[in-house]
């Protein structure tokens, strides 16, 4: 599968997340950078299905990258809690995009929520509280 339209890679500082990607940032929606993963060789475990821990992952990037680009100087944040439910199981060749909401930005707290979407199937649920310090 192609990438869709829109979408350009990521660039995440090297590191861990050079391997869970490749990740992909794409148009804003509802005020959030929607990003997207397409699922590879790489990501795909004995039961031919994207890991558990591929989606946590990208549920983390994605919620996240929202708290880091919610503001200029951008934010730096640390997951503090991370919840994911499972709703349906991606599959090699997948183009999975996350759509996040941030709940409640304050002081040196964000809220966030979202789901995992493959076209128009909500494959996950998730939601994640992050701690920063402004600059």
């Amino acid at each position: 599968m192609d990438i869709p339209s829109g979408f350009d890679p990521a660039g995440f500082t090297p590191g861990f997340l050079d391997h869970g990607g490749p990740y992909y940032l794409g148009p804003v929606a509802d005020g959030v950078r929607v990003v997207g993963l397409l699922i590879c060789p790489h990501h795909i475990n004995y039961q031919d299905a994207a890991h558990g821990g591929v989606i946590s992952t990208f549920a983390d990037v994605a919620l996240s990258h929202a708290v880091y680009d919610a503001e200029r100087p951008r934010l730096a944040p640390s997951t503090v809690t991370l919840t994911v439910n499972y709703l349906a199981a991606a599959k090699l060749g997948d183009w999975l995009e996350a759509r996040v909401r941030i709940d409640r930005l304050g002081g040196r707290t964000a809220y966030t929520s979202g789901g995992i979407w493959r076209g128009p199937e909500q494959i996950a649920t998730m939601s994640g509280v992050f701690s920063f310090r402004r600059p």
